[in-house]
């Protein structure tokens, strides 16, 4: 718990504070006071006082001098806020735009951070460094708050945006931003490396990034510029053109040797980051209106392999490419290019799913989800997104990911279709979006997503994701929620079923778990982890390699090793690295796999092998985290042949870990 430091006051004189510093403090010591079981009572009470004093510079800094008490006078007690260490700076911005209370908690969780990382308090869970550091990539997600011009959304909620920006510039002042563009530059290093379908954090954090203050070095300058001209303008003659508008003069002008030089140059930035801009789209569209297939080659960076594929399906290549490649839909290149390196027009059920999703009429809820996002204006209609959509997602099956949604399962699915079944994708895709219901078989009985209700979210989805996310998820939740429920009582974890039901014919029927799902005790743990490396590790699994992906569960910890949750990823692959270490290659569908789960254990994205979109752990890491996976019985190895020290390694690495939280039987 947080301590308060010596010499610091616990209120203020009553002859220098106002009406609402008055009852702030009231409402503090009311608190403190309270016991445990009756904290929550005064807790609505405080945050309404704090949210008063929010509407001044001095009254959050008014309420910042109290932050050292607010762990021990139980503000954010048996709430989500509880523990700092299971605090994600990506949820942040979210919160500070949020209507009502949720913004004041998010904003009184800031404040306590801030005083962890002053010294001024201590908390178990969360070190002086660590919270410094947290506030830092705060700063780096938030940049638009800390020097952001006005938006549409900020003129409409003018009183949120103010809070929200007098915390940034109240951190900033506390926190140095001395090595904060080194910080946010690695940051979008790392993401970019993953290659995500959605790009809008990343091309926010590179727009703001270029006002952050300082007198920046010339390595990081070079980084920079690199980033802003694959989202701004990416070449010569789009640099000497300003707008995207006088580039597209400048291109009917353009003599074919300048052009073939903008397509080369655009098209490489584009493999290096994963980034296009307007401009882009601008040079694609000039080249479509000529029908030049020889330099659209050098503006997607095709290999041959994508070039003699855009050449056999030209006619259809340049439809979709018209159809989809919209400055509102920049983000879709990518995409696009490895769609064509993936050669999947050559599969009749692709193409064919493109040009009925291309002519589909679409219902009342697809069109409403798809368009929201979209720019008045943008000049495409919700067909077209909802194309590109799935281009993107077929290019970049690792690039799925589930947003602020508890919806792991549902974009685990999208990603191993996407890999290894994109027709039944499109079909699922074309039901939801055509008919606002998707059919799946449960153990001979249809499951129609229209019919039922619930689901893990229970229909409250943000928004912001891809266009096949935004569409076939809410369905997918509901339906394999509904599996959950039909198996739930079959004394064995319902996963074993409802896996190979939701995800398909690629799925083995077997599943071992350590867990009795009575009381949660773990049973049977080193046989567990014994039959994991018999038939998962090419050392022991008798050379059954991985052939499909596998769903697995894991447990997570925070930074020092404890219990978070459970969390669904999928197993791509089992390889050794450049160093000879044996790792799993797994796809993390939380859209980061740069974690820290304590105890050394930090799951990679580069560096180590990683194809983009996969993270990577040391095989006995992974093991060790582990606590469900399929198998199939008639490819097991030798399960003598797994050597005892490994298996007491990782079963000392779990039990010092996550499983402190459970019984060890």
């Amino acid at each position: 718990m947080s301590e308060t430091p010596q010499g610091s006051s616990t209120s203020a004189s009553s002859t220098t504070i106002g009406r609402h510093e008055k009852a702030f403090l009231h409402a503090l010591e009311e608190l403190e006071q309270a016991t445990l079981f009756a904290k929550p009572k005064y807790q609505t009470e405080f945050f309404r006082r704090a949210t008063d004093l929010f509407e001044s510079d001095q009254g959050i800094q008014f309420v910042r001098a109290q932050a050292h008490r607010f762990d021990s006078a139980g503000v954010f007690h048996a709430g989500p806020w509880e523990h700092p260490d299971r605090l994600m700076p990506e949820l942040v911005g979210g919160g500070l735009r949020a209507e009502g209370e949720y913004s004041s908690i998010e904003i009184v969780s800031e404040l306590r951070v801030m005083s962890l990382a002053a010294g001024e308090s201590t908390h178990a869970a969360m070190t002086k460094e660590q919270a410094q550091s947290f506030l830092q990539t705060v700063m780096g997600l938030n940049l638009d708050l800390l020097y952001g011009s006005e938006t549409e959304e900020s003129r409409l909620r003018p009183k949120v945006f103010a809070r929200a920006r007098r915390l940034l510039a109240l951190i900033e002042q506390e926190v140095s931003t001395g090595g904060l563009l080194e910080h946010v530059l690695d940051d979008i290093d790392q993401r970019v490396s993953q290659r995500p379908i959605d790009v809008s954090l990343t091309l926010n954090m590179i727009e703001q990034a270029k006002n952050i203050p300082g007198d920046p070095e010339p390595k990081q300058v070079a980084r920079l510029n690199r980033f802003l001209k694959a989202t701004g303008s990416p070449t010569p003659l789009a640099e000497k053109a300003q707008t995207p508008a006088n580039y597209r003069n400048l291109l009917t002008k353009a003599t074919n040797h300048e052009i073939e030089n903008e397509a080369k140059v655009a098209g490489k930035l584009l493999t290096l980051t994963g980034l296009s801009s307007e401009y882009h789209v601008a040079l694609i569209q000039h080249l479509l209106n000529k029908d030049d297939t020889d330099i659209l080659a050098f503006a997607l960076d095709l290999t041959e392999a994508g070039q003699a594929h855009m050449e056999q399906y030209r006619d259809q290549v340049l439809e979709l490419l018209r159809l989809t490649i919209h400055p509102a839909t920049s983000w879709v290149i990518y995409g696009f290019q490895q769609f064509l390196e993936r050669t999947l027009l050559a599969r009749a059920e692709v193409a064919d799913g493109l040009t009925k999703l291309t002519n589909l009429d679409l219902c009342a809820t697809a069109q409403q989800v798809i368009k929201k996002p979209l720019p008045r204006g943008s000049g495409i209609n919700a067909n077209a997104a909802l194309v590109g959509g799935a281009i993107a997602m077929l290019g970049q099956p690792l690039g799925v990911g589930q947003g602020n949604n508890p919806t792991c399962q549902g974009a685990r699915a999208l990603s191993l279709w996407s890999l290894h079944d994109p027709g039944y994708l499109l079909q699922l895709l074309t039901s939801a979006a055509r008919d606002d219901t998707v059919e799946m078989l449960f153990e001979g009985a249809p499951i129609f997503s229209g019919a039922i209700a619930g689901g893990v979210a229970a229909g409250k989805f943000d928004l912001r994701l891809d266009p096949v996310s935004r569409v076939l998820v809410p369905h997918l939740d509901r339906i394999y929620d509904e599996m959950m429920r039909r198996a739930a009582l079959r004394g064995e974890d319902p996963h074993k079923w409802v896996n190979p039901a939701l995800y398909g014919r690629w799925v083995p029927n077997s599943l071992a778990s350590p867990f009795n799902l009575i009381n949660l005790n773990v049973v049977g743990y080193e046989e567990f982890v014994r039959l994991f490396y018999a038939t998962h590790h090419p050392s022991y699994d008798g050379g059954h390699d991985l052939i499909y992906p596998n769903p697995v569960g894991l447990l997570i910890t925070n930074i020092h090793g404890k219990f978070l949750g459970y969390h669904a990823v999928s197993i791509q692959r089992v390889a050794e690295d450049d160093e000879g270490n044996v790792r799993v290659y797994f796809f993390n569908p939380n859209n980061e796999g740069r974690q820290n789960w304590g105890k050394g254990v930090e799951p990679s994205v580069v560096g180590h092998g990683e194809i983009p979109g996969e993270s990577s752990l040391l095989f006995a890491h992974f093991a060790a985290h582990l606590y469900a996976f399929h198998y199939n019985q008639m490819e097991v190895g030798d399960l003598k042949a797994v050597p005892a020290e490994i298996i007491t390694e990782v079963t000392e690495h779990a039990q010092g870990t996550w499983g402190t939280a459970f019984t060890w039987l």
